[in-house]
């Protein structure tokens, strides 16, 4: 039987890739994205709420220009449990501080799990045997638990985990110690992972005791964890900015790859609505008034239901309408919106729109 799990969601993204729909006052897990009334971090709380058991259990880190969003979105979580960053330093020293402070209340045995507030997950009861499975591993040995997601594609956009010796069998699911983190690769290199069967996609997730992580960040990253201990939350901005994966995953002996399969995106950007909800017999995916004469492999988006968005000639564009901005771009190219938001930065005339 396994230790109880604290979960800590991660809810302090910018979401920019979702953008006009996601901006500074209403970031991306804060929107609902496949049709349902419940947001990506609602749906993500009661998803963990059901594998703690309680609200007091559940914990969520994110920036203090969202913590009130936060508490407004999850009325339920104790306002103990909910960290406001001052200011963003990547997820390295969030990951640091929400282990420290669930340390002092339960301990270095206490096991902890770190959750991106804007996943999808397919199957839910395969998840929680994920879980279960990854918290025995951590209540058993010094490890560092991440869940790998086996690839049905080679995707370009995710990093990847090389999975190396067996280490055993949990809940059913093989352990395997982790030999390497690959950052986002070339398609061919993709193709040659996924054929050799070793590699999973890194899903950002990971489950560890907390004296475990303490003691991996005091040999790896002592920069972050020891002005941490010393100063409290109010050194966070002099903190260098890093990753987890950087400061951490790469560095130590001790992590380990659980190989999951429970239906799950990261919901990156636009494109993972196609993903999720496109159907087979589907020209298009439209959450709007949509009218289209020879339109093909089109996303169509609005907020406003009276919108009406006519297109003719399309094949394989995002359209996105939210209030006083009209989006439309190429499927191929929706990574580089991040970049349109620089120039939109850049000029006075358009800081409402961000």
């Amino acid at each position: 039987m396994s230790s109880p799990l604290f979960p800590v969601i991660l809810a302090g993204g910018k979401g920019e890739r979702f953008w006009p729909l996601s901006r500074q006052d209403r970031p991306k897990q804060f929107l609902s994205l496949d049709g349902s009334s419940r947001s990506l971090l609602q749906s993500t709380a009661e998803r963990l709420v059901k594998f703690a058991g309680e609200w007091n259990d559940l914990w969520v880190i994110t920036s203090s220009q969202l913590g009130q969003g936060v508490q407004q979105q999850l009325p339920e979580l104790p306002s103990q449990n909910l960290l406001t960053e001052p200011q963003g330093r990547d997820t390295a020293a969030a990951v640091a501080w929400a282990s420290l402070e669930i340390q002092k209340r339960y301990g270095d045995d206490a096991i902890i799990g770190f959750f991106p507030s804007d996943h999808w997950i397919a199957d839910p009861e395969a998840f929680k045997r994920t879980l279960d499975a990854a918290s025995q591993l951590a209540t058993s040995t010094e490890a560092i638990v991440t869940l790998g997601i086996k690839p049905t594609f080679p995707s370009t956009g995710y990093g990847y985990i090389e999975q190396g010796e067996k280490i055993g069998t949990f809940n059913e699911l093989p352990a395997y110690h982790v030999n390497r983190f690959t950052e986002k690769p070339i398609r061919e290199k993709a193709e040659t992972f996924l054929s050799t069967g070793r590699y999973s996609w890194n899903s950002g997730m990971f489950v560890f005791r907390a004296g475990v992580v303490l003691k991996e960040l005091y040999t790896h990253a002592p920069e972050i964890i020891e002005p941490l201990v010393k100063h409290g939350v109010d050194v966070y901005p002099q903190l260098p900015k890093k990753s987890i994966d950087y400061a951490l995953m790469e560095k130590t002996n001790l992590v380990y790859v659980l190989p999951a399969d429970f239906g799950w995106d990261d919901l990156g950007d636009w494109n993972a609505i196609e993903r999720l909800l496109k159907k087979p017999d589907d020209h298009n995916v439209e959450l709007a008034t949509h009218v289209g004469l020879d339109t093909q492999g089109a996303i169509v988006y609005a907020t406003d239901p009276e919108d009406v968005i006519v297109t003719i000639g399309l094949e394989d564009v995002v359209i996105v309408r939210d209030r006083n901005v009209t989006l439309i771009v190429n499927k191929e190219r929706t990574q580089e919106i991040k970049q349109i938001l620089k120039t939109l930065q850049s000029d006075p005339r358009f800081t409402d729109l961000l």
